[in-house]
């Protein structure tokens, strides 16, 4: 049996640590990814103590639907009239207590009562008696939630976008989406998958390094890596997957310039673009420079990219990147890529432009409660404008690759339907039929990969040419 909190509990740095990263995300609308390492510092966190507090920070700001309705149930009150470092407990309590079957129950009740105390006697309000009682409030839900577990997670039926939301903790609308782009049973299955931790998979910078020369060097110190076991155009020659932390060597090498961490679907899309040494490429919306560098080492640093960034502060990133990796064939332009003279003649262009992310929220705790209809439909806006202008700058028998990393019809399959009624030159080839493992569900021509099925992040992937009539001027409508 759980005892009440009848005494003063010593709260572990880590728990301390996701408690705060959970209190800013949600309270001061920080990143996740930003405030947990400053929390970890703050807390004096060693490797152990801060890979288990980033799961549990990670894990509650993922699980906080899911978290939510169960809170509602056991105190008998919307979250919104709890106190805020009250809810945010909760939160924690309730991920550990549902997630984990290394922490002991009582400890996980205790530690988050211990919380919500401190964090509600800091806010200075009412003193001690606030505090006790919002102390004995997280005492009985998180007991309740103990000896309910089984029958709170079995009440919640998934076979509904509303129930799918709760379960796999989604917004509604995201859930209603997937259910009718993909299929009820691909979107539970995607929608479990970026529950899990993001796969880490990285590059080999063949500019610096040979594949094979790494691969032997970080199994030689002890890394738990490999080649990637996947379909085409999921395993790339340069790419290397990691089970479990990255070692000392492996960090080392990151900072050399020798490897980059980049996700398979990510290295997918320089597969199917496909760069020839010498050729002449443009990159739209390239920073911070992942993809750009990656074709520069396709193109063994002979040709040239024009890489187009709107931005001052994330071109600045993309010339220090190529500095790092030893790139010298990348001309960094700021420019807005959906009005800019992006000039003509190029043999290669990629478009990567902004999207709503919706594929790689495995490795961004908060993203999915960022999100919004709105956000889709503004951004498929700016997709448009981009992709038009860019199909303007390709040479007759050039190609443009299109690829996002997120699951949305709006933002893929229905802008490049946009295109290919409005200039008949330009003509989709059929990716389905050569990677036909990842063939988009309604679009065969087109990939998108999928967390669930391609352990790798959602991206969608497009490739185009622009074709010429016989007397060799470019095709009209």
């Amino acid at each position: 049996m759980i005892a009440g909190p009848a005494r003063t509990v010593d709260v572990s740095a880590g728990r301390r640590a996701a408690y705060e990263v959970l209190r800013r995300v949600f309270e001061h609308d920080a990143w996740a990814d930003r405030a947990f390492p400053a929390a970890a510092t703050r807390h004096g966190l060693d490797a152990r103590e801060r890979s288990q507090a980033q799961w549990l920070a990670y894990g509650a700001v993922k699980r906080r639907g899911t978290a939510d309705h169960l809170i509602e149930l056991l105190a008998s009150r919307p979250t919104d009239q709890l106190d805020r470092p009250v809810l945010a407990a909760l939160r924690l309590g309730l991920f550990e207590l549902l997630q984990s079957s290394a922490t002991p129950d009582h400890a996980a009740v205790d530690q988050a009562v211990e919380l919500a105390k401190s964090g509600v006697a800091g806010e200075g309000s009412k003193g001690r008696r606030r505090a006790d009682a919002a102390a004995g409030l997280v005492n009985a839900v998180l007991r309740r939630a103990v000896h309910e577990r089984t029958e709170l997670l079995a009440g919640v039926d998934d076979s509904t976008p509303a129930g799918a939301a709760v379960l796999h903790s989604y917004p509604e609308w995201l859930t209603r989406m997937w259910w009718e782009e993909l299929g009820p049973a691909e979107a539970r299955a995607v929608m479990a998958a970026m529950n899990e931790p993001a796969e880490t998979a990285l590059r080999v910078n063949t500019i610096r390094a040979d594949p094979s020369s790494i691969l032997g060097e970080l199994r030689a110190a002890g890394d738990d890596v490999e080649r990637p076991d996947a379909p085409p155009p999921l395993a790339s020659a340069e790419g290397l997957v990691v089970r479990g932390r990255l070692g000392a060597v492996a960090r080392g090498r990151l900072q050399d310039g020798a490897l980059v961490a980049q996700a398979r679907g990510s290295q997918a899309v320089v597969e199917v673009l496909d760069p020839k040494p010498g050729e002449r490429v443009l990159d739209l919306c390239a920073a911070p420079g992942i993809k750009a560098t990656a074709i520069a080492a396709r193109m063994r640093n002979q040709g040239e990219i024009v890489a187009v960034e709107v931005d001052p502060g994330r071109a600045r990133q993309l010339r220090e990147l190529g500095e790092r990796l030893g790139v010298v064939c990348i001309r960094v332009v700021e420019a807005d890529a959906a009005s800019a003279d992006l000039g003509d003649g190029y043999d290669r262009i990629l478009v990567d432009p902004p999207c709503s992310d919706l594929g790689a929220l495995a490795s961004r705790p908060d993203a999915r409660w960022r999100k919004s209809p709105e956000l889709i439909e503004r951004v498929a806006r700016i997709q448009e404008a981009i992709l038009s202008r860019a199909a303007g700058a390709l040479r007759p028998g050039g190609t443009l690759v299109y690829a996002t990393c997120t699951i949305s019809v709006r933002e893929n399959e229905e802008r490049l339907a946009a295109l290919l009624s409005n200039d008949a030159s330009i003509r989709a080839d059929d990716l389905g039929a050569a990677y036909p493992e990842v063939a988009a569900r309604g679009e065969p021509r087109f990939l998108q990969t999928r967390p669930d099925r391609d352990r790798t992040d959602g991206f969608f992937i497009a490739r185009l040419r622009r074709h010429a009539a016989a007397d060799g001027s470019l095709e009209r409508p």
